[in-house]
This record gives C-alpha cells, structure tokens and sequence, in this order.
C-alpha cells in the first residue's frame, strides 16, 4: 500500500516545487518535517468529537436553553396518516410536482388542495425544534470560540500574521512546531465530525454548498499540512473562524428572543465577514499564494492544486455574502425578507404559496407584511438561519 501511495498519489514531482524531493523533508533528532501519516490522528478524534457534543447538547446546551427563557413554538395538526401519501413522501420527494399531486389526488380519492396541505403538515412535522437548533448552534459556537482563540495563542508571534510574504521564507524546508500539529488537528477533525453528523444535523437549503465547503476545507487542511503549506494554512483558519462564533452566538440569542442582542451580533458578524472573507482573504492570503510564491519557486501541480481549493472557498463565500446583501437590502428598501433565500428544510407554517398557487392564508400574509415589528422578527429569525457557514467556513 505504501509503495503504491508513493508511486502514484505522494509523488515528489506533484506536491513539491521543483528541484525538492521527500528526502529533503525527512525528520531528524533536531527537526520534524510534517508528514502524511501524522494526520490520521484526525479519524479519532473526530469521532471523539461526535461525542463531546452529543453530550454538550444534551447537558450543557439543553438546559442553557431553558435558563434563558426560550419556548418552543408550537406544532401544526399533525398529518392524517395516509399510506400512498406517506410513502411517496418518504420514498421520492416530500414536495410533489402539480403533476404528481394532481396523480396522488386520484390515488387517494382527495382534492388537489389537500394533497398538498397533507404535505406541507407533514413537512412541518419533520422541522427541526427551537431548542435543537438552539443545541447546535451553541456547540458551534464553543467550538469556534475555542478555534479562534487557539488560533490567536499560536499565531500571535508568528511572523507571517502580519508578513504573508513569510510564507515562502525557506519553504519547504520550515520545520514543524507542535503547536500548529495540534492546531491542524483540532480544526481537520472537526471538520471531520461535521461531515460524520451532516445527516442529522439541521438541513438548510444550501445542504449541497455546506457539503462541498466541508471537503473543499478537508482538502486544503489535508493537503496545506503535508505540503508543509501551514503558515498559509493556519492563518486561513484563522480568518474563518473569526466570524463564525458570532454568527453562532447571534442564533442563540435569535432562538431566545433576544432581538436588539441578535441584531447587534449580526452587524457585527456582518462587518467581520466582509473584511476577512471579502478583503483579507483574497489581498493577503489567495495574493501570496499565487504571486508571492513564485518569486521562491517555479509552478507545479501542488501550487495549482492549493490555489484551487482556495478559489473554491473564495467563491462559496461569495455566495455567502450575497444572501447577506440581499437579506439586508430587501430589509432596508422593500421592507420584507425573503423567506428562502437560506431557510430550514421547510417553509414557515404561514407560506403564502404552495406550488405556486395562493394559499387560504393570503390575506394574513399581506397584514403581517404592513406591520413592523413583525418585518423586524422575520427578519432576524430568516437572517440567522440563512448564514449558517459563512465559513469554513471551507477553511
């Protein structure tokens, strides 16, 4: 196995510049060179980490929830049982197509209409609850918190925070310190974990966007190590999980009605995101790898490879930030916010449409668009929901 990893997969030509080989980053008494084999630590300590929430939430965040005051809202009729309805429901998708309604009405000897309120019923019965939600953004944002001040104590007198110029300085012969080992594997196994508990966790409609962030960011945490990328790896890191803690602090206090709270949390999440995603990122960090760089070592595979992976994470959070720019504008200037730019799996109960057509609920609709405070909540409660990784994250 190991041979058949270093002919094909490990070969020097593909991951080191030109003129270097593996053996000039084999590990003595008085250095360590990273090394592949050093991140399967990661595997354990992700299931490690699975662990440490499923009991976090249920000991820790659970109860957090209920000191705070928070309710939970409460549930719709539950859908009429219905065999045919319940297995194309399971089985195939669980919002019908007019065709398909219109097929199941005839299976089921009902009207249209109630084809679909029975599936918007039982949509509504498989949402996520407030204080699930709650959980999970709390464990989030422990984690990001913990990141990002372990990011700062390992950083701090490191030369390259504040001189990206520095991360070619003798590259790759930069030997390894055990603090940034830890570092790496703290974030790479977290990450891990995220993917481990994607299936169960609260699905948003960028699932797909989440999934690809999460193994664009595996890659390049991987890869940025045994390439001895890590001054430029660590501080990537460390511009993701900046913002990510207040936008998960900003949910909890979202979930227990704390407005004025939520709303101060989220102009500032707002503000860190711009300048770390937006500006530092791409100016500093995407800057040197790509121009920096070369003035140490011509292009190869490797260069181009890293480079990749961070334009992916570069236009996810584009992505991200334009829902955070049209959730504001339309809040400022139409006076109403989307419902599902970034929401939960499902609708909220009082959907104005169900497969295009105006649902009995219309006129409570446009009463609840003229008032305020309610544009206010509706607001806060889809704004938070929308931006769930505006990280790493890929990271």
């Amino acid at each position: 196995m190991d041979t058949f990893l270093n002919q094909w997969l490990w070969r020097q030509e593909y991951w080191l510049p030109p003129g270097v080989t593996w053996e000039d980053m084999k590990e003595t008494e008085e250095t360590q060179y990273p090394e592949p084999r050093d991140l399967l630590l990661a595997i354990p300590c992700a299931f490690l980490f699975t662990a440490v929430r499923f009991l976090f939430e249920k000991y820790v965040a659970l109860p957090l929830s209920r000191l705070l005051g928070m309710q939970e809202k409460k549930k719709n009729v539950k859908a009429t049982p219905n065999p045919v309805l319940e297995a194309f429901y399971l089985k195939q998708r669980n919002q019908p197509t007019e065709s398909e309604v219109r097929c199941l009405s005839a299976q089921c000897n009902m009207q249209n209409r109630q084809v679909e309120r029975w599936f918007r019923c039982r949509r509504n019965q498989d949402r996520p609850s407030t204080s699930r939600k709650f959980c999970e953004a709390s464990w989030r944002y422990v984690f990001y918190l913990v990141a990002f001040l372990t990011g700062l104590a390992v950083l701090k007198d490191k030369p390259w925070l504040w001189n990206q110029r520095e991360f070619w300085a003798n590259y790759p012969h930069q030997p390894l310190v055990s603090s940034l080992y830890w570092y790496y594997i703290l974030e790479l196994a977290f990450y891990c974990s995220l993917l481990l508990t994607i299936a169960f966790d609260v699905k948003r409609k960028d699932l797909k966007e989440q999934i690809i962030h999460h193994f664009a960011t595996i890659f390049l945490i991987s890869f940025s190590y045994c390439a001895n990328y890590i001054r430029a790896g660590t501080l990537v890191m460390l511009l993701h999980d900046s913002s990510d803690h207040i936008l998960e602090l900003a949910k909890m206090f979202n979930y227990t009605k704390w407005k004025r709270v939520c709303d101060v949390l989220f102009i500032i999440f707002a503000v860190v995101f711009f300048v770390t995603r937006l500006y530092l990122l791409p100016t500093r960090i995407i800057y040197s790898t790509f121009y920096y760089s070369m003035e140490t070592f011509q292009p190869f595979f490797g260069y181009y490879f890293f480079n990749v992976l961070l334009m992916v994470l570069q236009v996810l959070h584009f992505f991200w930030a334009y829902l955070i720019i049209r959730m504001v504008y339309r809040f400022t200037f139409v006076g109403t916010v989307e419902n599902d730019v970034r929401s939960d799996i499902e609708e909220s109960e009082d959907s104005g449409q169900e497969n295009g057509k105006p649902s009995g609920r219309e006129n409570e609709t446009d009463k609840w668009r003229s008032n305020n405070n309610r544009v206010l909540q509706k607001f806060t409660e889809n704004g938070m929901a929308q931006v769930h990784n505006g990280h790493l994250k890929a990271s």
